[in-house]
């Protein structure tokens, strides 16, 4: 709702929140589509600023993106009605290279979260209770990174800012007086279980196409279990490099990937490459001539390895789609700190929506301080100028200090008020 106030003059426009509803989610996870699907949705990191530019350009004015190997979200704040024509025009301008098809499979695959319900929905992610691995860890570091990221390319204001705030609180509270995250696991952890149970041998020769965050981890993983002979990958050496001097192995670039000839036993992948790094041509490459079945982990969305990869030649093939079955197993074991959490989360949404309200009366009034002191000034220089002609310094010097009194406590008293208002409404 947006409100007119008429001040000497002058019209201020004060932007008021009434409620929640402006707060809206469009996701997509794994309980709703394929996880491979997902990775239509993924956005370059280079490319990312105007492609989010342009979709906060639909009538937004907040958002953020968040992409992990399970979901991709769109956080936003917005006064329009999600019908199916903004959709449309949302997924229009998601993606030039987007054709219609593309456009329907968004619309039919997206699920919508509006206010409160976006709101839980944020407190689910962070707390892992909608994550692909119930109880990891990982979630909230790329809320947080997410965050981080879509604030610096000037994408967020102060609504999204207070949701992720009271996100990561409500997360720490989780994971500290529940049991959700006892013995924890990942999807680096399940994809090991999985490598272990294919008796993948402790000198095997590893090749890891990426150095970000999931396969750090997994380097960590296989070299802590053992397995240290390791290539890496990366397009930036100093990154590759970095990792070795850690856990050892060879830092390669990733334009010598075609180049390789020596032959692996076990490939691990995972970039934020929009293309297939691993193609016919490059795996027939680095299979050197060899003959035996290998192994390969993709743990990347968009996937790395082409399908094709996988159709035409004796490998074993680990990927996140594929480690659903395990999850849902350990979902079992979690099933009853679930509804502790739930509890928990209802009781911070209650908190939330209180700050909310707080927030919602600093947001109309922001500009009042200055309204004042425009009227203040007014007053002094032009209404009462002539007046003020008559006073002696000392006498001026004392009405300066009641004014400045007055208008400190015109602008404190009324927010206090309101906030007492509103909160107890």
């Amino acid at each position: 709702m947006t409100k007119v106030k008429h001040c000497l003059g002058k019209f201020v426009k004060i932007r008021l929140f009434d409620d929640l509803r402006d707060l809206k989610i469009i996701a997509f996870t794994h309980k709703t589509t394929n996880i491979s699907n997902i990775g239509r949705l993924h956005i370059d990191s280079e490319n990312r600023k105007n492609r989010l530019e342009k979709l906060k350009s639909n009538d937004i004015s907040e958002l953020m993106y968040l992409s992990t190997c399970n979901r991709v979200e769109f956080i936003f704040v917005s006064e329009i009605n999600l019908s199916k024509n903004y959709l449309n025009s949302f997924f229009s301008s998601f993606s030039k290279d987007w054709k219609e098809e593309d456009i329907k499979w968004a619309i039919k695959n997206c699920t919508i979260f509006e206010g409160e319900e976006a709101v839980k929905h944020m407190f689910h992610i962070a707390s892992s209770l909608d994550s692909l691995v119930i109880g990891e860890r990982e979630i909230i570091t790329q809320v947080r990174k997410a965050f981080d990221e879509c604030s610096k390319l000037g994408l967020t204001g102060s609504i999204i800012r207070l949701l992720i705030n009271k996100t990561i609180e409500s997360a720490k509270e989780i994971y500290t007086n529940t049991k959700i995250a006892k013995n924890p696991i990942s999807i680096v952890s399940l994809a090991y279980r999985k490598l272990r149970d294919l008796g993948i041998k402790d000198n095997s020769r590893i090749l890891v196409i990426g150095a970000g965050e999931t396969n750090t981890r997994m380097c960590k993983f296989l070299s802590k279990h053992g397995l240290k002979n390791l290539t890496i990958f990366n397009r930036t050496l100093e990154k590759a490099e970095s990792l070795t001097n850690h856990i050892g192995g060879s830092p390669l670039p990733l334009s010598e990937l075609s180049n390789f000839n020596t032959g692996f036993d076990l490939l691990v992948t995972c970039t934020g490459s929009e293309e297939y790094l691993i193609t016919p041509e490059v795996y027939k490459s680095l299979l050197a001539g060899e003959t035996t079945k290998k192994t390969i982990i993709d743990l990347a969305i968009p996937y790395d390895v082409d399908p094709k990869v996988v159709e035409n030649n004796a490998v074993n093939y680990i990927e996140i789609e594929g480690l659903k079955e395990v999850s849902e197993q350990n979902l079992k074991k979690r099933e009853q700190e679930l509804s502790i959490c739930s509890a928990l989360i209802e009781e911070q949404i209650e908190a939330f929506k209180v700050t909310f309200k707080e927030r919602k009366v600093e947001l109309a009034m922001r500009q009042v301080p200055q309204k004042i002191k425009e009227i203040k000034d007014l007053a002094i220089n032009e209404v009462f100028s002539k007046e003020m002609e008559t006073m002696n310094e000392e006498s001026k010097e004392v009405l300066d200090k009641m004014l400045a009194y007055i208008e400190k406590k015109y602008i404190s008293v009324p927010m206090k008020m309101a906030k007492q208002i509103l909160l107890e409404k």
